[in-house]
């Protein structure tokens, strides 16, 4: 069925090389130059997996259909990867012509000048099929630097498979933490560490932003400062000591497995990530099935999840094709050809004209229904993310493998993500 009825709604490489690699981007272009037929070729780079290529080279091939004068040449690699080597092109100003892009970076990129203005490109992109919260999150200071593709939730994802094979009961979505490491540790003892039952989320610091938002505190203010102290960081990751002692999978295992997750591999038999990474998962594990629940939470009855539409698309200032990049993006976000590809896989479509292209049906409509089965506990969207905020987020996920692997201790680990934070944020 498609579902055209259905509205989107809303809600260490160092920042210092970005903020010293110049301010102010290229100007586009005046529209009157652009010569829709010029044969170009653009470069295009994104993370994610073999699954999510293989979509993006259907996409292509759709829009080629309409620009065949236009050849987009892609790369992609894991999220961290991804991240390091734009910092690095972006220090030299060798970014792609037209690249995922995740509201995680945007005051990092778009203060420092590397990202262009949509506005000069407006002519080739439909940005009236966005809701104005969702278009918010790639705009800084009333400037539109990106465009989501789509808004995910946290969840909790279940192989049911693997649960079936363990000879347990799946668990409830949105119990405590507490009642969901017992669950994890009953799966590893069932299987004799054959399968775990997931792995240490405190490694992530979205897990910890539930925590934090269940008592009505978020990761970073306003203001552009942290939003939690040493003392809360220190009792969360403590909270993981039993995760790390044997529930878990050990970290060691994760390292060999790279760039695929544990539960990628059918190592695990949950995983806590962004609903749309349902079709990954699904491609990446070979589970027949794969079932979404609730996260725990902190706090029963909080409203600590939120509408992320951190997966955006953007353009580099120094691109020498602006309108072209520009009209490969608007296919992007918001072609049906984009919607009944991807589905739910970049997220739920943030456009309507992208999500009437999409058929709610398998991995899609269980996302879907996830995202309206949690409706209840969604609360505000938090502050723009903080300049400097996706390194911080590497870090605080590299610090966790390094408690996973024994070679920092918990308050180790927190000074130096305060020292870091310092250092980031100024």
């Amino acid at each position: 069925m498609k579902a055209n009825r259905l509205l989107a709604s809303i809600g260490i490489v160092a920042a210092g090389a970005l903020a010293l690699s110049g301010c102010g981007g290229a100007q586009a272009p005046a529209a009157a130059e652009f010569d829709p037929d010029e044969k170009v070729t653009l470069t295009y780079a994104f993370w994610g997996n073999d699954d999510r290529a293989q979509r993006y080279d259907q996409l292509i091939a759709a829009f080629n259909e309409e620009h065949p004068n236009i050849t987009v040449n892609v790369s992609f690699t894991d999220f961290p990867s991804y991240w390091e080597k734009r910092q690095t092109e972006a220090a030299g100003g060798g970014l792609p012509d037209v690249f995922q892009f995740s509201d995680s970076y945007l005051r990092q990129y778009g203060q420092s000048g590397h990202l262009l203005d949509l506005a000069q490109v407006a002519d080739q992109i439909d940005m009236t099929t966005f809701d104005g919260g969702l278009l918010g999150t790639g705009a800084l200071e009333g400037t539109q630097y990106s465009l989501p593709t789509g808004y995910s939730l946290w969840a909790n994802f279940v192989n049911d498979d693997l649960v079936a094979q363990a000879g347990v009961d799946a668990p409830e979505g949105g119990t405590d933490f507490v009642a969901f490491d017992e669950w994890m540790a009953e799966v590893t003892e069932k299987t004799g560490g054959a399968v775990y039952g997931g792995t240490d989320y405190t490694q992530r610091i979205q897990a910890f932003e539930l925590a934090l938002r269940a008592d009505g505190e978020n990761l970073y203010t306003d203001d552009g400062e942290l939003g939690f102290t040493k003392d809360q960081l220190r009792e969360f990751w403590e909270s993981g000591a039993s995760l790390r002692d044997g529930i878990a999978v050990p970290q060691q295992r994760l390292e060999e497995l790279s760039p695929k997750s544990g539960f990628g591999a059918a190592l695990t038999a949950s995983e806590m990530s962004w609903s749309n990474f349902l079709g990954g998962y699904l491609a990446d594990s070979g589970a027949s099935s794969i079932s979404i629940v609730a996260p725990p939470t902190a706090k029963e009855g909080s409203k600590d999840l939120y509408r992320q539409a951190g997966l955006q698309v953007a353009i580099s200032a120094k691109t020498k094709h602006p309108q072209a990049a520009a009209l490969f993006l608007d296919f992007v976000v918001n072609s049906e050809a984009a919607g009944e590809i991807f589905g739910t896989t970049l997220g739920f479509p943030a456009s309507t004209s992208k999500l009437a292209g999409a058929t709610l049906d398998g991995a899609d409509k269980q996302v879907a229904d996830y995202i309206e089965a949690a409706a209840d506990r969604i609360g505000d969207a938090p502050p723009v993310p903080v300049a400097g905020y996706g390194t911080l987020e590497q870090t605080f996920w590299e610090l966790g493998k390094s408690l996973g692997l024994g070679t920092t201790s918990v308050d180790q680990a927190v000074d130096q993500f305060f020292s870091e934070a310092e250092v980031v944020l100024g």
